[in-house]
């Protein structure tokens, strides 16, 4: 799932209220989270979405940054790019990281590296996600979601919800009990150069307000291998997006 999530590494390179959370359901929950992010009606209107910004990978070996590109397209259609310099840890220099996905097929094409396609788990993840949102979509996509216990996430206090998917790794999302927007989500991606299933969290934050929708502008994800920041620095929404953008092919 997308940011929504985001499932798996950028360089492989996809919910209630105070104490009695038991009188509300998963659904209530997940429509107040359609709603904190601007509605449904607000949501339906986007037909693209155009980010950029900044990326840095935190390694053992050192830190790496550079220019962040982010194509997504319904219905679940998304295109991320990177550039960063690897002479600080010891690297030849400009590395380009593109990963594809046509909404059925992916594709990791790194520049140092060589292409590699993605399969097994980390493809099932993508493919459950969903633009602009799985969670306006997750019962008909076979879904099923559950409220668990609360759990305290930089101190406070956070809803949280397990969505698990018909194939796939299940995702748990904590959501702010005041807001109902995504603080963290968790979940376990299949990651053959970190050396099998990892689990991968992402944190949300810095939420702003775009034609009526709230985005994340600030992402890190981190797992066991590595940290990946992301500030977005600006987002547009309806841009023309050819959809041969996401297949490899495509330069």
């Amino acid at each position: 799932m997308r940011k929504t999530a985001r499932a798996g590494s950028l360089l492989v390179v996809g919910l209630a209220l105070a104490s009695p959370a038991s009188a509300q359901t998963a659904d209530e929950v997940i429509e107040k989270h359609i709603a904190a992010l601007g509605g449904r009606n607000a949501l339906g209107k986007l037909t693209s979405r155009h980010s950029t910004g900044t990326v840095t990978l935190s390694t053992p070996m050192g830190e790496l940054s550079g220019p962040f590109e982010d194509f997504d397209k319904p219905p679940n259609k998304h295109r991320t790019s990177v550039q960063l310099d690897t002479k600080p840890v010891g690297g030849p220099g400009l590395m380009v990281v593109e990963q594809k996905f046509d909404g059925t097929k992916g594709w990791v094409l790194n520049s140092l590296q060589g292409d590699t396609e993605i399969t097994g788990n980390l493809l099932e993840n993508m493919q459950n996600g969903a633009f602009p949102s799985a969670m306006l979509t997750y019962k008909q996509a076979g879904m099923e979601a559950a409220l668990k216990p609360r759990e305290t996430i930089n101190g406070k206090d956070a809803i949280v919800l397990v969505v698990t998917p018909t194939a796939g790794s299940p995702t748990r999302i904590c959501l702010d009990p005041e807001t109902y927007l995504v603080m963290r989500m968790v979940t376990t991606v299949e990651i053959p150069q970190l050396g099998g299933n990892v689990e991968q969290t992402s944190d949300l934050s810095d939420y702003r307000t775009v034609d009526g929708v709230k985005i994340a502008f600030q992402t890190v994800d981190s797992n066991t291998a590595q940290t990946i920041t992301i500030k977005l620095t600006k987002v547009e929404h309806n841009v023309p997006i050819d959809d041969a953008m996401f297949s490899k092919k495509q330069p």
